[in-house]
């Protein structure tokens, strides 16, 4: 999440920017990891990369679509040195192709992605499950999550990261976006950016006294896997509706699974997300507090 101090700084149309990666090489794309907020916690966004490696991808696979990619994050991507993408293709057919794509920054490997990539065909049978009959965007609460271009809206929740805001482990927020990108890879990409955002939060809304406000003070949180299929065509007008479940959590990790919906009803894409909730090590560690996933 992103703090007021940053909405000057980020904005839809920079964000597909970072997305857009630039080819270097066989087999290789570069990224830029964007602005540095104001306070000193400077580690980028997961899935920003992972939406850089779905366009980089697209790219190495023109004539496919991009279907689903599956992300481990290993070590944090920092602020500053570009990301370097390295593809490592392991079938490329008519129908299908499936790659490896390893993030990598000053030399050290940070994230490995398997993505999925197929040439769409018509319908043997169809069916997807319907979009949750929630309140509409009009009647959601306005998170304060700046970025120039989107707009975020809760349904039933005030404040997300409040450690005193109790209910069901669930969440379901109404994103909407300007612009809407037209290119079917940044499309996806923009998708993908916000399936890491709000699943932590999701599994502590279940649990008294503990919030999204406490991580990287006294709990230690961070996404460690995400996957998210995409379900032809991706696109939309107007609102799209996260919804998140978080069934399960314990042992210092927790699973949320959801999907996105756009505001007419159609299912656009899945996702899930494992992530890791642990007491905050003060000792034993030589990592900076600030660096730390």
């Amino acid at each position: 999440m992103t703090t007021d101090a940053d909405q000057t700084q980020w904005s839809v149309t920079g964000l597909l920017d970072l997305f857009d990666v630039a080819p270097d090489g066989a087999d290789r794309f570069t990224g830029v990891t964007g602005l540095a907020g104001d306070d000193e916690r400077q580690v980028v966004e997961g899935t920003q990369v992972l939406a850089q490696a779905i366009v980089a991808v697209a790219k190495r696979f023109p004539d496919k679509s991009v279907r689903s990619v599956h992300a481990v994050f290993a070590r944090a991507v920092m602020v500053g040195p570009p990301v370097e993408l390295a593809i490592d293709v392991v079938h490329e057919g008519r129908s299908t192709a499936t790659a490896v794509v390893t993030a990598q920054q000053n030399g050290r490997r940070c994230i490995s992605m398997t993505v999925l990539a197929d040439v769409p065909t018509a319908d043997v049978i169809r069916h997807h499950q319907p979009r949750p009959a929630v309140a509409a965007p009009a009647e959601a609460n306005a998170c304060e999550m700046p970025m120039i271009g989107r707009e975020v809206r809760l349904v039933d929740v005030v404040d997300v990261n409040s450690p005193d805001e109790v209910g069901p482990p669930e969440l379901y927020a109404w994103l909407r976006y300007q612009p809407i990108p037209a290119r079917d890879e940044l499309a996806k990409a923009l998708i993908a950016y916000f399936t890491g955002h709000l699943g932590i939060s999701t599994t502590m809304r279940a649990h008294p006294g503990i919030g999204t406000s406490q991580a990287h003070l006294t709990v230690s949180t961070a996404p460690m896997t995400i996957t998210v299929s995409f379900h032809e065509p991706v696109s939309w007008d107007g609102w799209l509706l996260y919804s998140h479940e978080s069934t399960q959590v314990g042992a210092g990790m927790s699973y949320v699974r959801g999907t996105v919906h756009t505001e007419a009803g159609e299912l656009i894409a899945s996702f899930a997300q494992d992530a890791l909730i642990r007491p905050l090590r003060t000792s034993d560690t030589a990592i900076a507090a600030q660096a730390r996933l």
